[in-house]
């Protein structure tokens, strides 16, 4: 489909008016894995190879090296029928990269995969990262935060953010949420809206105090603290000062889905 509007560069070339040399500049593997199931792997990509122009030794030296890469060895004479999906998804990419492209475009390259299998396809697209741009389309934020250095974020069709995870977590966090575990005296009796939250209230930068439930002289609370601002320290000299036995103190950064969410909802 061309662009309605905009302009597109790959390597200074042009995708409109220089098409077939962009084509050879990019590897895509789409979410539907387009294979030849009957087709054994080493046929495939030979295949594939030459529709992109490589012959004889440059050939050969790519097949093996794709086939070292994408840790397809083991089953290289097998029909692609008979493969797993993480497999599968292993043969594309080496597909994808057969032609050694400067720019690698993944549509979902984890969807429906395993546990164990989107860990191995995350840490290869890692390795290709090292030398290769690569684009990831995914809605799967996990992999996002697993996989990506930069992170661009679309509504619309419209770009509402772009910059690193660490970038986008500092500009679009609200509030910081710090949770506690207190262990309180044995035997001595507290309301947590009467007794606790005030002494929470009195520490600087303190928002708003969530009470989490009791289980025996266990109390859980989530504190909110204004954007920017550490208080673990004053908590921990308050638990001292009063004396709780403080089990537990974590700090959650914002994550990717509530970054999403804020510039792509309008609750």
């Amino acid at each position: 489909m061309p662009p309605t509007s905009g302009s597109v560069e790959v390597e200074g070339f042009d995708i409109a008016e220089h098409s077939f040399e962009v084509r050879k500049k990019i590897g895509y593997l789409p979410e539907m894995n387009p294979l030849y199931l009957d087709m054994n792997v080493l046929e495939y990509l030979e295949y594939s190879a030459r529709l992109h122009g490589l012959k004889d030794g440059l050939l050969k030296s790519r097949l093996k090296e794709m086939i070292d890469v994408c840790g397809i060895a083991t089953v290289r004479h097998k029909d692609i029928g008979e493969l797993s999906k993480g497999f599968r998804q292993r043969v594309g990419l080496a597909q994808a990269m057969i032609h050694d492209p400067e720019v690698l475009i993944l549509d979902e390259p984890t969807s429906g995969l395993d546990p164990n299998q989107i860990v191995e396809i995350r840490n290869l697209i890692r390795q290709l990262g090292r030398a290769k741009t690569v684009v990831l389309s995914t809605h799967i934020l996990t992999e996002v935060q697993a996989t990506c250095d930069r992170v661009i974020i679309i509504n619309d069709g419209g770009i509402v953010a772009d910059g690193t995870l660490e970038q986008l977590q500092q500009d679009f966090r609200g509030s910081e949420k710090i949770s506690l575990e207190l262990k309180l005296p044995a035997g001595k009796i507290v309301n947590a809206m009467t007794d606790m939250y005030p002494k929470f209230k009195e520490i600087s930068q303190v928002e708003s105090v969530e009470y989490g439930g009791q289980e025996g002289d266990l109390h859980k609370f989530s504190i909110h603290t204004v954007k920017g601002n550490d208080i673990r320290e004053e908590i921990f000299r308050r638990a001292v000062s009063e004396g709780w036995v403080l089990l537990e103190m974590s700090r959650k950064a914002t994550s990717l889905e509530e970054v999403f969410r804020k510039l792509t909802t309008t609750e």
